[in-house]
Formats: structure tokens, sequence, C-alpha cells
């Protein structure tokens, strides 16, 4: 029988899948808005490296908007977020997730980010993450890059 038809390959497929949004999820808004500077509405790229894939998204946003919208949804999911430690413009924090899979098992994962923030316009951030012991490394940049069309 070929491993990868059967229910360990399909776990490992759900697990890294749910690992990455998140990941994703968690660079997009790991801590509360209120202990970040206010970044500027506007037009922003998002460039994220995940795995050696990168992955470019340009949006019209307020990130600091976004962020209060995500971490919220993240706690009613069953995220918890350690409190911001503030170096200069450097914001180093942690989440302890513990997420229902559709099959109902339970995923855990803690991740680690330091936050890099350069002045209202850019900010990059460093993630480092472990789910159900398989490890993961992600970096995120952010740049506003203009108003936005609307």
């Amino acid at each position: 029988m070929d491993p990868r038809t059967g229910s360990h390959w399909r776990r490992k497929l759900i697990v890294a899948t749910v690992t990455a949004i998140l990941i994703s999820t968690l660079a997009s808004a790991p801590v509360l808005a209120d202990d970040l500077p206010a970044l500027r509405q506007g037009l922003w790229k998002f460039q994220r490296t995940v795995g050696g894939k990168q992955i470019e998204t340009t949006k019209c946003t307020s990130p600091t908007e976004d962020m209060k919208k995500m971490n919220a949804t993240l706690e009613k999911g069953g995220c918890r977020f350690s409190p911001v430690k503030k170096s200069g413009n450097v914001y180093t924090y942690s989440a302890d997730c513990s997420m229902k899979m559709p099959t109902g098992a339970t995923m855990s994962s803690r991740s680690t980010s330091v936050m890099t923030v350069a002045g209202d316009s850019s900010y990059k951030i460093d993630i480092d993450a472990v789910t159900d012991g398989q490890a993961s490394k992600e970096l995120l940049v952010a740049q506003r890059v203009g108003d936005c069309t609307k």
C-alpha cells in the first residue's frame, strides 16, 4: 500500500496546511495593537517566506486595525499571547495555541516572534514555531507602498 494514501499522509498534509495558516495568521497579528506603534493605513506589500517559498500580496489596509481584529479572532480560537517585551523598535512575544482540526484532533503550536518596526510604514517579523513537534520558520516583510486608490 502506498503510504501517501493512508491516514498518516492525510494527517501530515492537514497538519502542514493548518500550520501554514496558523503561522501566517500569527505573523499578521500576534500582539495587542496597543503594544505597537501606529502603522499608517494605505497600500501595503507583504512578502512572506515560509519553507523557502515566497508569497507576496499587496492590499489596501490598516495593519494596526487588522492586528486588533486578528488578535481577537486568535484568542477566541484558543491562542494565548505573552506580554510584549520592547527594546527600542524591536518587539518580542510568543503565542501558545491549541486548536481543533476538522478531524477532531487537537493541534498545538508555540511560536516566538521578533518584530522590528521601521517607522509607521515598514516592519518585519521573524517567527520560529513548533507545531505538533515540527519546527518551522517564517519571515514577513511589510512595506507601505502608497495611498489606496479608493
